[in-house]
């Protein structure tokens, strides 16, 4: 059965938390500045966003990250991965098969440069990779 899959659920909470704080830190301090120029927001208006949603902005964001989780955790079940490796390909696959392949359309369609594609998409890497150690370990 589909969702009869067994998960961990502190497994998902704790990749789901550091989903969050791998996107604070990218987002911020390490690439914070690379991503206000990519994506032509500056300093003003990413204030005034802050000011005006933080609360909703970061709601939605969790709930996201929990959803991913959650869903990563499914995979990782059902492929049985037990190792920090096979969490790292399980991780991966996803990324390549969805994130990179949805994110490209952005490049296609709506006229965004690659330097911002490559941005995102290794962005979702990242996290992706951790939380499938997470999922897979856990």
């Amino acid at each position: 059965m589909l969702f009869s899959v067994d998960v961990n659920y502190i497994a998902i909470l704790v990749a789901a938390v550091t989903n969050m704080i791998i996107g604070s830190l990218w987002y911020g301090p390490l690439f914070g500045k690379t991503w206000m120029k990519l994506s032509k927001i500056s300093k003003k208006k990413l204030a005034a966003m802050k000011k005006k949603n933080m609360t909703k902005i970061y709601f939605f964001a969790f709930l996201a990250s929990l959803v991913t989780a959650y869903i990563l955790g499914m995979l990782i079940e059902y492929t049985g991965a037990t190792t920090m490796w096979n969490g790292i390909v399980v991780g991966f696959l996803v990324w390549l098969g969805f994130i990179v392949t949805e994110t490209i359309g952005g490049v296609l369609w709506e006229g965004k440069s690659m330097k911002m594609f490559l941005f995102k998409v290794i962005s979702s890497l990242v996290p992706l990779a951790v939380m499938g150690i997470i999922l897979a370990v856990w």
